[in-house]
This record gives structure tokens, sequence and C-alpha cells, in this order.
């Protein structure tokens, strides 16, 4: 019998996950960048769609995202290297080793909406109403994207032993891993003597919470009043739910001097700025 490298004990659900998916020409294909493939292309799939409900030509989404993988993409990375900067100030050579992993969805989101101010300022298009549109496509991208931590064993949580608990082989489990996570690595009698760490999945706790958020904001589309009012109730959604979940988290990115979770500062902010949005945009940009 081959021993599971996850197991979800509490549900009974085992898998044996290699991160490698194929190998093309001597270069390794990994299942984390196919499912963000796959997630931003369901996600542009999703916005062009809801584009030609909203009498909008579909081709600017796509323009959009072709435009924006890049950026979002630098976006990531940058936003991963500055938070984890004593590692790369003595090691500058991995600043662009970016397979070894190391992007952060906020310095993408970031990035794009910078990205989307400029092209909709170019396109002629209402940035809000555009930004609106956007949102669906994000929020699927992400909530497909986070399974990439599944197959790749990390971004994980502290230790727990509730219902959705998801033992990891602890030879396989990507580091960072806590000190109250190695003081329970366990066993299961059906695996032999292997050795396991136990954690909250966090990569399903914030892919659940953003499916949740898409259905609820496709709910919302045709009883909203402003344009910008989906992309900034997505802000106060994804805002809750990431600071809630980071806090659970082992790899949190630290804010230098204060020693916090950047993206539950970052979280905060874009609650403060969702409901403050949500004000303006139903002041000045109501639907008419």
């Amino acid at each position: 019998m081959e021993i599971p490298n996850i197991y979800f004990p509490n549900l009974g659900l085992s898998f044996q996950l290699n991160s490698e998916a194929f190998n093309l020409f001597g270069l390794s294909v990994y299942w984390y960048g196919i499912i963000l493939t796959s997630g931003i292309i369901l996600g542009t799939l999703l916005a062009c769609y809801i584009a030609k409900k909203e009498k909008i030509d579909p081709d600017i989404m796509t323009d959009f995202v072709l435009y924006d993988i890049l950026f979002a993409l630098l976006g990531a990375r940058t936003y991963f290297v500055i938070f984890n900067w004593e590692y790369y100030k003595a090691n500058p050579m991995q600043i662009l080793n970016i397979r070894q992993g190391g992007i952060a969805i906020y310095g993408a989101v970031i990035a794009s909406i910078i990205v989307a101010i400029i092209y909709t300022r170019k396109k002629k298009v209402r940035f809000l109403h555009f930004a609106d549109i956007a949102t669906y496509g994000l929020i699927l991208g992400q909530a497909i994207g986070r399974y990439g931590n599944f197959f790749n064993k990390e971004a994980f949580g502290g230790y727990t032993n509730n219902l959705f608990a998801m033992a990891i082989l602890k030879s396989e489990a990507k580091l960072p891993i806590s000190e109250e996570v190695l003081n329970h690595v366990t066993t299961f009698s059906q695996f032999g003597a292997a050795e396991y760490i136990q954690v909250h999945p966090t990569f399903f706790y914030e892919s659940t919470w953003n499916a949740l958020l898409l259905i609820l904001l496709l709910c919302y589309r045709k009883h909203r009043k402003a344009y910008g009012e989906i992309f900034c109730l997505y802000l106060i959604g994804y805002g809750v739910g990431r600071f809630w979940i980071e806090g659970l988290r082992t790899d949190q990115l630290l804010l230098w001097v204060i020693q916090v979770p950047v993206s539950q500062i970052v979280a905060i902010i874009s609650i403060i700025m969702g409901i403050i949005g949500i004000v303006v945009c139903r002041k000045k940009y109501l639907i008419k």
C-alpha cells in the first residue's frame, strides 16, 4: 500500500500528490502553474460572460488580461521579496528564481488595479464598471488558484484536530513549520511509522470563502445601485476572510518593525477602503 502524503483523518480522505505534473523536454511542469493558469483562463471567461451581460465588448477583458499577466506576476513577486528582504538581501540571485516559489496574491491584486486604471483610461471605459466585471473573474481565479498550495503542500495553518484537519507527510511539508505543529507530529496505524504534521488546510478555507463570496456577488449583481459597488464589496468580503485566515497561517509575511502579518494590515486597509468606496460610489456613480 502506498503511503499517502496528504490525509484528512476526520474525513477519511487520502491523497498521493506530486508537485510536478509532467516533464517537457527536460523541464518540469508543476501543478501549481497549471492550476494558476486554469484559474486565469476560467476567470477571464467568467469576466467575458459578465461583460456581455453588461453590454461591454468582452475583448476589452481578454486584452486586459494579456496586458496584465506580466505586471500581476511582477507585483506578486515584488510584494513577496519586499517582505522577505532579509533573505533576498543575502541571496540576491534568488530574487528572479520564481520557479522555487514566492508570490503573494495581494501584490498581484495591487499591481492589477494600477494596470486597470491606466488601461481603462486609454480605452475610455469607466474604471468602476470595468472593476465590477473584472472582480468576478479575479475571485474565481483566486478560488481555483489556492489549490496550487494544496499540491505544493504549503501555506497551511497551525495545529488542529477539527473536521477538516489536514495531515501532511512531515518529510514533504514545505517550510516554515511552527513549533506548535512540530509538537503534534503524529502517526496513523494504517500508514505504519510515517510521521505527519496535522494542520489547518488554509488553502481550503480561503478557496471556499472566495467561492461563497463569488456566489453572493453574482446574486447581488442585479441589485447593485452604483458602479464600483461589486468591487468594493469584494474588498470588504475578501479582506474579512483573509484577515481571519492569515491569522491561522504559519508562513506569514511580517511587517519588519512591529512583526504583524502584512496581509492582515492590507486586509484591514481594504475593508476600510471598501466601506468608504461604497459610500462614495452611491453618492457619485449611481447606475441610471
